[in-house]
């Protein structure tokens, strides 16, 4: 069987265990519980290597993600990019220098 055979076989098989679909976004990631994917962790590899994504669950709250490298470092981009541009639009407050005293303040 030519390897591309055996990785549809494979996720065709991870599928049988998997659970419900959740969509994240507009990312479709397939929900495996963290015994099942324990016991069938090569299979799961092998379905992202093809391109799907994962959540881990462990008693029915998702505890992981398992996705193909590099999938998601331009959330973490935008994300940053999004943060600078609102910091940059805030004016700058002038709050004087401070003791050591209060920066540890207590509330008490």
């Amino acid at each position: 069987m030519p390897p591309t055979a055996w990785a549809k076989l494979a996720i065709r098989e991870v599928n049988a265990i998997v659970g419900n679909i959740t969509t994240i976004g507009a990312v479709m990631e397939e929900a495996v519980s963290a015994a099942d994917a324990n016991r069938q962790f090569s299979l799961l590899l092998r379905g992202v290597r093809e391109g799907h994504s994962y959540v881990v669950t462990s008693h029915g709250k998702p505890v992981a993600r398992l996705v193909p490298a590099g999938k998601h470092d331009d959330v973490a981009v935008s994300a940053r990019t999004a943060l600078l541009s609102r910091l940059e639009k805030q004016p700058v407050t002038n709050a004087g220098r401070w003791t050591r005293d209060e920066l540890y303040e207590d509330d008490q």
